[in-house]
């Protein structure tokens, strides 16, 4: 049985205003994430939901399937991709869809490689667990550079070790998550959150993991596309 791949892809996005239609080597960044899913031949369907009617035609013209429409408060601020996941599948089940495995694409990951979806898939089927997730090794690092402020204003170390690291290459290495999930359902729909006992992760270039969430981000997507034509 092949997976699906479920993409969210909302109207009203705050930090990139209409950042799923804004264009990247001319293309909607939504358009980018749906033609790499369907090039991979791995999905059984390509799902998009969204509460935008231009979204949803754009993502039936490329070629993926909007078989609901998102209800409006799974739409706002505050509704989580959980909770959007989570409705999807119902609607799924409930139209007769067949999948036990599910693989979330961000949007606002373009340059996220098939190799890196088909690797992170063979994974969670070669081994026991809930879920894959794509990663990154981070640079900032809780345990060295990552600062937050304690009860009295001052600036402490998010995660002190008891011994300080002399450099950042010696202090315990962390990951940058980067919208790629690969999810067991049965696991998904016990647990309802990303955090499960079992989780991989699957590392991927930097370089191909970059995360659209401000302006900022958007332009250095933007020269990178120029640069290296990554997609």
């Amino acid at each position: 049985m092949k997976p699906i791949c479920f993409i969210a892809a909302r109207g009203g996005s705050k930090g990139v205003p209409c950042k799923n239609l804004r264009k990247i080597g001319g293309k909607p960044l939504i358009v980018h994430t749906i033609e790499k899913a369907l090039k991979s031949n791995i999905f059984s369907h390509v799902i998009v939901s969204t509460d935008d009617k231009k979204i949803a035609a754009i993502a039936k013209r490329t070629g993926a399937d909007v078989p609901f429409k998102r209800p409006l408060n799974l739409a706002t601020d505050n509704a989580t991709t959980i909770d959007v996941l989570l409705h999807a599948i119902k609607k799924l089940e409930s139209f007769d869809y067949k999948f036990d495995i599910i693989i979330n694409l961000d949007v606002t990951v373009p340059f996220l490689r098939i190799i890196d979806i088909k690797g992170a898939l063979s994974l969670l089927k070669k081994k026991k667990c809930d879920g894959v997730f794509g990663v990154y090794k981070q640079h900032l690092n809780p345990y060295y550079n990552i600062v937050e402020l304690n009860s009295r204003g001052f600036l402490k170390i998010v995660k002190p070790p008891k011994i300080r690291p002399r450099s950042r290459q010696s202090a315990p290495i962390v990951y940058q998550m980067n919208g790629l999930h690969v999810l067991q359902k049965k696991s998904f729909l016990k647990y309802k959150t990303w955090y499960m006992p079992k989780i991989l992760p699957f590392e991927i270039p930097i370089e191909t993991g970059l995360m659209i969430d401000t302006n900022f981000e958007f332009q250095i997507a933007k020269h990178m596309f120029k640069m290296f034509n990554i997609d």
